[in-house]
């Protein structure tokens, strides 16, 4: 998202002819996009972005059980003797 944000302020820069980016080729200003697509693919062929989704699910699960438990008036897990 880093690579994506960067390449759009290049892009403006580049349009308006703001500082040094002006005098950039166009090669250099693109280079963020193709920065994501790398970073992206690297992403989803280790199985990062499917561990991270699958992280926050497990999360969200918890914080869902805890809050039904204390809705229950069984408290925390933790809190028990």
């Amino acid at each position: 998202m880093w690579f994506v944000a960067i390449g759009v302020v290049l892009i403006l820069l580049k349009l308006l002819s703001v500082g040094p980016v002006a005098d950039w080729s166009w090669l250099w200003v693109l280079s963020p996009f193709a920065a994501a697509v790398a970073w992206w693919a690297f992403a989803d062929a280790t199985g990062m972005t499917k561990r991270r989704e699958i992280q926050r699910m497990e999360d969200r699960k918890a914080a869902r059980r805890e809050k039904s438990m204390e809705a229950l008036g069984q408290g925390s897990t933790r809190k028990r003797r």
